[in-house]
């Protein structure tokens, strides 16, 4: 079973859940990405198995319009939560009009990130915590 901060159930034992944390690098080992809709990879995760896939982001160089790219992305993906550094409002909207459930200030290697969603040690974000354009050159404040 998965139980988040608040223990609310999230997935029974034995469900499959698709998560996806913004990645560095391709491998579970790899550092999370601070930017949500400019990481550089997407990992989709499986929670009961631990099954992953590393996907490069395509919306990664855009000038605009890459969180919102990003969030129709997990949607298309059936992903139910995203664990990320950050996320701007388009992003949010987008992931929140999909029912997908935002974990925010998620930092360290994926494999931990992981590991704390499915030990119930995260807490959903009710907010966007960064302004429009974050992660673009210049704009990471």
């Amino acid at each position: 079973m998965i139980i988040d901060a608040d223990s609310k159930i999230i997935a029974e034992k034995g469900d499959t859940m698709k998560i996806c944390i913004t990645s560095q690098g391709k491998t579970l080992d790899d550092q999370v990405d601070p930017r949500f809709g400019r990481c550089q990879y997407f990992i989709f995760v499986e929670t009961d198995t631990l099954a992953f896939e590393a996907v490069e982001n395509p919306s990664a160089q855009f000038s605009g319009g890459a969180g919102i790219q990003s969030g129709q992305l997990m949607a298309g993906q059936g992903v139910k939560a995203v664990l990320t550094g950050n996320v701007g409002p388009n992003a949010f909207q987008t992931l929140t009009a999909g029912g997908i459930k935002i974990y925010t200030g998620i930092s360290g290697k994926v494999r931990d990130a992981v590991d704390k969603f499915k030990g119930g040690a995260l807490k959903p974000t009710e907010n966007p915590n960064v302004g429009s354009k974050f992660g673009m050159p210049g704009k990471d404040k």
